[in-house]
């Protein structure tokens, strides 16, 4: 059958009429939606109170496709690949037990496909490719960690992992979880049983499932704040509500073995609530069924006034609201993600939605209800616009609203107030309400290695601490007794760990995704690329006359994906070829609107010329206090892009006001004067200098140099 149609009635709640789902227009050219064909003969169960009907074991598939696209056989699926793969699995089992137990060095493509399910990616270095040898495979695993919280001995472990299965390095993540790199096929299991006996899971890491939730991670107090620990909890249990249930996962890696897990009540409750027609009935899955969501399911939880996470760049973004003091509720936004694709302006970043106000209560029933009705309507034939954003953009927020009311079964109120936001870092010494404290560290790009990796783990081992992983790649040690202050800064300041206030202003702020050369979307790069984009746009800066501290956002990814978030930068860096970068600006500090894209195939050799005249332009254009992302905002494009034309070079009285503030580059850093040639070397000699950078915690650019300028010696 299909699902009724969709209309609106005088009062503006929503009912039900029979037929087929009234045409809906989108920018993608979706005309309209037809879902919920039958499997096997299988009859439709009995009417609910929401006019939804009950799915039963043997799962109804939602299969929601363009009207326009629809095959001739009327029972066929059109469906991508994927989606058969999954049905096919037995809930994401098979065929990856079976891949995992052959000699092969990679496993096969559905396999790989299950796999994401389960916390990981199959990758290729493509540095490490030896002639005429094809791929050199290797895997990725990432962990869930809800709210970025890491106990003790999951911290010591992944440590551990990174030295003996991994490439010795640890990453943290722009959704607050650790992956590890360079794990080989043969201690793929090994590693998993590690980081499942030690307090962590992998399980819904990736895939098209419900992600780590994230949530802000400051460490405060509960009853000095007591909502970061209500976005907390929260982001567990949700975790917890919407992380499969099959048992597949232990199958996999512990051979069947099962782990004990605790739930509260409330979560179980809302699982198998099936009131109003949510749940797939005597199904090992009760809310995926055997497809799963259609895609990628992400969740962010914020309090008032906090924007640390982006938290409107998810599926589902929630704020927790406080009224005198007392958590009331939540405010509810959906449809957000930033995954694009270069030259298909049908795909695009978006912002969540509001939706509503509800109770402390009805929340993870409101969670429910939207990850249903995005599993029931969720495009499944075209990846590109499986995403919850395009379904919004395509019935309009009200349509989306009213069916997820249905599922729920109660209406959204208004949204409640909110004080403005802004985006805290976290770095540094905080107290956190109890006593004690947390200090947050800043991580350039998320990459943990070397002598900096040690010095955490030997302080984090030494006093037991507990972690918390922010959405801007960096640590937070935490519980820490003021006694152990002063030891734990020499300790670090030993292995030439910075404190942020000894950081540049653009380093404190800016992340990337990793990235080549593991990434197999990445274009160019962006972890290993964005340090020294960095000091050069400093020093275009510096040139210009704006101040040593001036900060603004930046953020680079390899690929239009957008896994760094660059299209809520001030500065946004996409890759769209080697060595080459679309360049976004306009985003807000607050994190509350999207950059616009401004140029194409910028290449990394003209950051000089393409730069030096828009932040001259801002220097001399910009209000007191004004910042980047605002000042673009304010004077547009067009001007920018003038200014940009009209540039003859800085004149002579602006030469010499910037003169005394301009920052001398340290002796290792490489200040290129427009585009230079490439200089190839030997194999060996690139290793050498590669474990040079890695053991001293220093970029490819920083190391070369600074070999290069000692033979002047």
């Amino acid at each position: 059958y299909r699902p009724s149609r969709f209309v609106l009635s005088r009062a503006g709640r929503s009912k039900l009429t029979g037929g087929e789902m009234s045409a809906m227009t989108s920018a993608s050219g979706i005309n309209a939606f037809v879902g919920f064909r039958p499997q096997n003969g299988v009859k439709r169960a009995s009417r609910v109170r929401a006019s939804v009907a009950r799915r039963v074991a043997n799962p109804i598939v939602a299969v929601a496709t363009p009207s326009g696209k629809k095959s001739a056989n009327e029972g066929e699926k059109n469906w991508s690949k994927v989606e058969y793969i999954k049905e096919n699995s037995d809930f994401l089992r098979h065929p990856l037990i079976e891949q995992l137990s052959t000699e092969d060095p990679f496993i096969s493509e559905d396999a790989a496909q299950l796999y994401k399910f389960h916390g990981g990616y199959q990758q290729d270095d493509r540095e490490k490719r030896a002639f005429g040898a094809g791929k050199f495979y290797q895997f990725m695993m990432r962990t869930k960690q809800p709210a970025g919280t890491v106990p003790n001995k999951l911290y010591l472990t992944m440590d551990d992992l990174a030295d003996s299965h991994g490439n010795g390095t640890l990453r943290l993540t722009t959704r607050q979880t650790y992956q590890l790199h360079g794990i080989l096929k043969t201690d793929l299991k090994s590693t998993f049983q590690a980081v499942i006996r030690n307090m962590g899971s992998t399980l819904g890491a990736c895939g098209d499932i419900n992600r780590n939730v994230m949530a802000s991670p400051a460490p405060y107090a509960k009853n000095f704040k007591p909502e970061y620990a209500i976005a907390q909890e929260l982001a567990k249990d949700i975790g917890d509500l919407l992380a499969p249930q099959s048992g597949a996962y232990y199958d996999v890696w512990l051979d069947g073995e099962q782990v004990l897990t605790v739930e509260k009540p409330e979560v179980v409750a809302c699982r198998n609530d099936n009131r109003f027609g949510t749940n797939f009935e005597g199904s090992p899955e009760p809310i995926y069924g055997t497809q799963f969501l259609p895609r990628k399911f992400k969740i962010g939880i914020t309090v008032p006034g906090d924007n640390h996470i982006d938290f409107l760049t998810n599926d589902i973004g929630i704020c927790v609201v406080m009224k005198n003091g007392e958590h009331v509720g939540y405010n509810v936004y959906a449809g957000g993600g930033m995954g694009r694709s270069h030259r298909n302006n049908d795909t695009f970043p978006r912002l969540a939605s509001e939706l509503g106000f509800v109770g402390k209560d009805d929340i993870l029933y409101a969670v429910k209800a939207i990850a249903c009705a995005q599993r029931d309507y969720g495009r499944r034939d075209d990846r590109k616009q499986s995403r919850l954003k395009y379904l919004i953009h395509a019935w309009g927020v009200e349509k989306f609203k009213a069916v997820t009311e249905q599922y729920m079964g109660k209406a959204f109120q208004p949204l409640a107030d909110l004080p403005p936001f802004t985006m805290p870092t976290y770095h540094g010494w905080n107290e956190q309400g109890d006593g004690k404290l947390w200090y947050g560290v800043h991580v350039v790009n998320g990459r943990l290695r070397g002598d900096a990796k040690k010095a955490l783990r030997a302080v984090i081992e030494r006093y037991e601490l507990p972690v918390r992983l922010t959405a801007n790649q960096d640590l937070l040690l935490t519980d820490i007794d003021p006694a152990w202050k002063a030891d734990i800064v020499a300790t670090l300041t030993a292995a030439g760990i910075k404190d942020a206030s000894e950081i540049d202003a653009l380093d404190q702020i800016s992340i990337a995704c990793p990235a080549l050369p593991l990434c197999g979307l990445a274009i160019t790069e962006a972890e290993r690329g964005l340090p020294d984009i960095n000091k050069r746009l400093r020093d275009i800066m510096n040139k210009v006359g704006l101040p040593a501290d001036e900060q603004f956002l930046i953020r680079m990814t390899g690929c239009p994906n957008g896994c760094a978030r660059p299209y809520q930068a001030e500065l946004g860096f996409v890759g769209d070829g080697p060595g080459s970068y679309q360049i976004w600006m306009g985003g807000t500090s607050n994190l509350l609107k999207l950059a616009e894209p401004y140029a194409d195939k910028v290449k990394e050799g003209d950051i000089e010329t393409f730069f030096e005249p828009i932040f001259y332009a801002f220097k001399t254009g910009k209000n007191a206090d004004e910042r980047f992302g605002d000042w673009a905002n304010r004077v547009g494009f067009k001007a920018i892009k003038d200014a940009q034309e009209s540039y003859k070079g800085l004149p002579a009285a602006a030469k010499a006001a910037a003169a005394p503030a301009a920052v001398p580059a340290p002796a290792a850093a490489a200040v290129p004067a427009g585009r230079l040639p490439r200089v190839m070397i030997e194999r060996e000699a690139f290793e050498v200098l590669k474990a040079y950078a890695e053991a001293n915690n220093t970029t490819l650019t920083e190391a070369a140099t600074a070999a290069i300028l000692k033979l002047k010696k």
